[in-house]
């Protein structure tokens, strides 16, 4: 009798690796709705990730069936809540270990999150392809390659920056972590099936020092950001009135008429126009982050004429600059803190007289969304100066462009002396906005994300 000896490590094997096999094939098994089902991925708020929001419409309005993974602290857009097409997919924001040395929070944090991502990209159905968003990408993009070579589905990176840029906002460029950031980018970047980025900045600077080849898709307005009506404005200025008093009417007030500080409405037959001597509206939304510095603004203001400044947002600088904001003693400025649901958002912008960016990229080479926004409302813009904003502003076109807070605070000057007249600098440009109005998102996706997905 011929006795065959096997040794008990290559048994193990051999029993693992049928098993990998048989899991590697039951995670690869498509059906017939697979080809129209994709994730679309995010490492932060859904609500605050427009752009994301703007993929998961435009894949829906395509037929395709969408996942939607990220943390859920504000309320998305309606449009994405009512679409039927979107089931969105919230996981708990990860703090990791809260003892000892940074390092190892941040370490535990990154494996906490892996297994987390791991447990709900592999057990959801088959997906066609995988968009993630970057940044933030530690751990999204290794975690998201890894599930689409398991599950043979394909991969794309929406680079709206770079990370390891962002962290050294805070650490500086040559902090370990900075170092580790950025050689993970390197690395796990090029592995995506196909990549987006957000200016022909980036797309270049992919090509000449990543290796990877991108489809620049700028941040277009959707159709929500348009001039907003006056019966709509006045609206939100008396829902706004009921919260933020910088919006109330002070004064004598009339039984037949409704007044807010902008706006006044007739009752006797609702009609509703704007109070000659209103102040002017400045709006600069903002995520009270270290790209923005807006004890510019704030200086700036210090020499304005009659104006109300709504600053909206949320983020982790907001109560330092509200403190600051409640130092100050202006005479003729208004400022608000509100933070707008993505319905009044919209509104608001196509109700203000003037966007102000402060929006400094880490990179130099992604573009404020915020004055994109803007544009779609016909909304001029001052904004802080750095590499790629020509490829948005145009100075002396749609908007001016300044360097420091005395520069702004001319700018503010000179484009409010005539206010609330449209003769003046501010309304050619608002009338430059009518007329050289570009592609909306769905346009612009359909022209240079939906080749991308139905590509054999």
């Amino acid at each position: 009798i011929l006795k065959l000896y096997v040794p008990g490590p290559v048994v193990c094997l051999t029993v693992v690796t049928a098993l990998v096999s048989l899991w590697s094939l039951r995670l690869r098994r498509r059906d017939a709705g697979t080809e129209r089902r994709v994730c679309v991925l995010v490492l932060g708020d859904i609500g605050r990730s427009p752009r994301m929001q703007y993929h998961a419409l435009s894949l829906s309005k395509h037929g395709y069936n969408v996942t939607f993974v990220g943390f859920l602290d504000t309320k998305p857009h309606q449009d994405v809540l009512q679409e039927e097409r979107i089931r969105i997919v919230s996981i708990a924001e990860v703090k990791g270990v809260g003892v000892g040395p940074k390092l190892v929070t941040y370490v535990t944090k990154v494996i906490i999150q892996c297994l987390q991502l791991l447990y709900v990209l592999l057990r959801m159905e088959l997906q066609s392809h995988l968009l993630l968003q970057n940044p933030p990408g530690l751990p999204g993009i290794a975690v998201a390659w890894l599930v689409c070579v398991l599950r043979g589905s394909r991969f794309i990176i929406d680079w709206h920056n770079y990370g390891f840029t962002i962290m050294a906002l805070s650490h500086g460029q040559r902090h370990p972590v900075v170092r580790v950031a950025k050689w993970y980018e390197h690395v796990f970047g090029p592995l995506a099936t196909h990549n987006l980025c957000v200016t022909n900045a980036m797309k270049d600077d992919l090509q000449e020092n990543w290796g990877i080849k991108a489809t620049t898709l700028y941040d277009r307005p959707p159709s929500i950001f348009r001039e907003t009506p006056l019966k709509l404005q006045h609206e939100l200025f008396m829902r706004l009135a009921n919260t933020y008093p910088q919006f109330q009417h002070r004064g004598c007030e009339e039984v037949e008429v409704e007044k807010t500080i902008f706006s006044v409405r007739d009752l006797t037959d609702n009609s509703v126009t704007l109070r000659a001597e209103r102040p002017a509206l400045l709006l600069s939304s903002t995520s009270w982050t270290e790209d923005e510095d807006f004890s510019i603004l704030l200086k700036a203001l210090q020499g304005t004429t009659v104006s109300v400044c709504v600053c909206a947002g949320k983020g982790p600088q907001k109560e330092h600059y509200r403190k600051l904001i409640d130092s100050l003693h202006l005479e003729h400025v208004k400022i608000c803190t509100p933070w707008l649901e993505a319905e009044d958002y919209p509104v608001l912008l196509g109700s203000a007289d003037l966007g102000v960016c402060l929006h400094k990229s880490s990179s130099g080479l992604d573009l404020p969304m915020k004055v994109v926004d803007m544009f779609g409302c016909c909304l001029p813009v001052c904004a802080i100066h750095f590499n790629c904003l020509h490829e948005l502003v145009k100075h002396e076109e749609n908007g001016l462009i300044f360097r420091d807070s005395q520069e702004l605070a001319q700018q503010l000057k000179s484009l409010l002396s005539e206010f609330p007249s449209s003769e003046g600098r501010l309304g050619l440009f608002r009338r430059n906005l009518r007329t050289s109005r570009g592609q909306r998102w769905d346009d612009n996706w359909d022209q240079n994300v939906l080749p991308l997905i139905t590509a054999p």
